[in-house]
């Protein structure tokens, strides 16, 4: 058994990548010793956000219900997150948990009152981890892997893979095997990305004429709360079935607002990258960038919520003076390594590193950065050996 480090766009569909290796771990250990009250989990998944985590864990659930429907046992699966009653959660823990979906700042809450223990766990699946870094849980997740007592298989997934990325995966995996689908921060070919340049006033206004160039459901991403009200209203003012939801907003509304958009009961979902991370919406036909976001990793998350397991989706991007050149030369490069259109306002923009760009892409300096993690825990192992046998 190998940890793992997965790279792919978001939408490649890797969340049944972990979950059925998480599920199965859970049956073969159900099956050889039952759980009993106050054991497990067997495996863990971690999240960064709660709409992502209530996302795996529906997914979990409806494969276990299949495999219990199918004569297998059944499995219990704790979702431990923020907005759940904590004696909801615990009267699963009392029976034995097989498997928990969740968030870092709930699983720590529930470690530090000894609520939950990872004594039996093996099995942990780190979803996002990209995001989940940036958020500022990296302390709190390597505070969670001190919990574990015993070897465990670790599964790292995200879709890209910068410097703090990779130094954080050097020191939580042991000689991972690198699968890659497609180049680490590369954007998912089956998306259509436009770039408008539009005045600050007047987005708008044009979202409107925006919004018409595809069938719903569309996704708008605004970088702040306030907009997303404004938005939201101003849709709403036009005869837009909109729901929002952002940071500010409680759990439940957020909820209720992910679930119309999800079932077709909204045609629209305004959202910041918070509220919308990592939920799989499989037929979000646009995505909307009110803004451009400031890192251009953000950007690839934003658009890979459309274009999903194969599907083509439409991705417009609104820039302006506003925006810092830095970012606008990066999202230059990445339209033009994936053969799209690019504007002649970006198009008109000097990048002094514009060759150092290109020979990073052929040679692959992303992934060739993670595979040095591999290689320099092979050297160490194999001099780790030379000096055994030496003595």
């Amino acid at each position: 058994v190998r940890d793992m480090i997965g790279i792919a766009f978001t939408g490649s569909g890797k969340t049944l990548v972990f979950c059925l290796p998480m599920i199965m771990c859970a049956l073969e250990q159900e099956t050889k010793v039952p759980i009993i009250a106050g054991e497990g989990p067997f495996g863990l998944c971690i999240n960064p956000s709660r709409e992502l985590a209530r996302q795996t864990h529906d997914v979990v659930i409806e494969h276990c219900e299949a495999l219990a429907q199918g004569g297998f046992p059944q499995l219990r699966t704790l979702i431990a997150m923020g907005g759940i009653d904590m004696r909801e959660q615990q009267s699963i823990l009392s029976s034995g948990c097989h498997m928990c979906v969740a968030t870092p700042g709930r699983l720590m809450d529930m470690l530090g009152k000894k609520k939950i223990r990872l004594d039996l766990c093996r099995y942990l699946a780190l979803d996002e981890a990209d995001r989940m870094i940036d958020m500022g849980f990296e302390d709190e997740v390597r505070t969670i892997l001190s919990y574990f007592k015993g070897q465990r298989q670790t599964l790292l997934f995200s879709a890209t893979m910068p410097q703090h990325i990779q130094t954080f995966a050097k020191s939580a995996l042991v000689m991972p095997v690198l699968v890659n689908v497609g180049r680490a921060g590369a954007t998912n070919l089956d998306v259509i990305q436009e770039v408008e340049y539009v005045k600050q006033e007047a987005r708008i206004v044009y979202l409107l004429e925006c919004l018409q160039k595809t069938a719903p459901p569309a996704l708008i991403f605004c970088e702040n709360k306030a907009d997303v009200d404004d938005i939201h209203e101003y849709l709403l003012l036009k005869g837009v079935d909109a729901v929002s939801s952002h940071g500010g907003k409680a759990q439940s509304e957020r909820e209720a607002a992910v679930k119309d958009f999800k079932f077709g009961r909204a045609d629209v979902l305004v959202a910041t990258d918070v509220a919308a991370k990592g939920l799989d919406f499989p037929d979000v036909q646009h995505v909307i960038n009110f803004d451009m976001p400031k890192e251009i990793e953000t950007y690839v998350h934003r658009i890979g919520r459309t274009g999903r397991c194969g599907k083509t989706g439409v991705a417009t991007t609104f820039i302006n003076k506003q925006c810092n050149e830095s970012i606008l030369l990066d999202l230059k490069y990445l339209l033009k390594e994936a053969r799209q259109r690019i504007p002649p306002v970006l198009m008109q923009l000097e990048d002094p590193d514009e060759d150092k760009r290109a020979d990073m892409a052929k040679s692959g300096t992303a992934l060739s950065s993670v595979m040095s993690i591999v290689d320099q825990q092979k050297r160490l192992v194999r001099s780790a050996q030379r000096g055994g046998d030496s003595m």
